[in-house]
């Protein structure tokens, strides 16, 4: 099993990115995903996820209206597409399965300040 998240950087507030993940060694187009977020010294906390048909199930409360989840089985990848970003969005985001954990990636970091 292998895990590959890409995409993270430094955006202002307000900005935008879109974060990719690469998944391997399970059968990912029956698998649902999700999108995890970890700030120094707190608990990793559920994003997102997605079924493996591509239909949202979850968006944390604090993302919701502002964060998509959407995947591309063709390619093993789930995307998290982050609009209107806030400072506070600010963490390393990981992806992994939604049910069964499997061994974490490095995880990409995302900045947000002005």
């Amino acid at each position: 099993v292998h895990i590959v998240e890409s995409g993270g950087g430094l955006v202002q507030p307000g900005g935008s990115l879109r974060l990719s993940c690469v998944a391997s060694g399970f059968p990912f187009r029956i698998v649902a995903m999700s999108w995890f977020r970890q700030i120094p010294g707190k608990e990793r906390e559920l994003v997102a996820a997605i079924s493996g048909a591509g239909d949202p199930i979850k968006y944390s409360d604090s993302v919701n209206g502002r964060f998509t989840i959407s995947r591309d089985n063709a390619k093993n990848t789930v995307y998290l597409q982050m609009d209107t970003l806030k400072p506070e969005d600010t963490a390393v985001y990981f992806c992994n399965r939604f049910v069964t954990l499997v061994p974490w990636g490095q995880g990409t970091q995302v900045t947000v300040a002005s």
